[in-house]
């Protein structure tokens, strides 16, 4: 498994190891001990499954007094996944990263924490799988505006397919009372 960080140093594109032949592949999705040696959590409560067709945009999402912690991969096609940096008070509040992923080439992308997150299909078809740190509760359901200009990113597409709920996020604003603030932390396994 090899670990690259991105523009974001806290979300991390993870590697596996693929072993392939003329059958096909074989990788390990996930190894508690690999995970922790890392740094990674090893502790996921709820695994989800999202199926898209070319075009669908699902973002920006987070929960404020739930904050998950994601482990995405793309199993199907291909997606463009970003995380931005919501926090405030962060040294890198309103920043993103985003990174393309393939299912003929499978990596992972962790989204700590206090990351808003979203994505894009490219595909025809795109299925991603994604491993949460804490459950999901409707209630606690946030977002952030998929275009907002004050973060700039840049989708590869333009014509995209939104949810009536992805198309009534507000824009980031510091100000607003529903994002998480920014605890500085050592970056320890316990804290997962």
């Amino acid at each position: 498994m090899n670990i690259v960080e991105t523009e974001l140093p806290e979300v991390l594109l993870i590697e596996p190891n693929v072993f392939r032949d003329d059958r096909g592949f074989f990788m390990e999705t996930f190894h508690d001990a690999r995970f922790r040696e890392a740094g990674l959590p090893s502790v996921f409560r709820q695994d989800n499954h999202s199926r898209s067709k070319h075009g669908v945009l699902r973002g920006l999402h987070y929960q404020l007094q739930h904050p998950q912690g994601k482990l995405v991969t793309c199993v199907r096609g291909v997606v463009f996944d970003v995380a931005v940096d919501i926090r405030v008070g962060s040294p890198t509040f309103s920043r993103w990263t985003g990174v393309t992923l393939n299912a003929d080439e499978p990596r992972h992308i962790w989204i700590p924490p206090g990351f808003a997150h979203g994505f894009c299909a490219l595909s025809d078809v795109a299925d991603i799988t994604y491993k949460c740190t804490e459950i999901y509760y409707a209630e606690d359901d946030r977002g952030v505006l998929w275009n907002d200009l004050s973060i700039g990113i840049q989708w590869p597409i333009s014509d995209v397919l939104l949810s009536p709920k992805d198309q009534r996020h507000a824009p980031l604003d510091p100000m607003r009372r529903d994002l998480p603030t920014y605890h500085q932390q050592a970056s320890t396994v316990s804290e997962w």
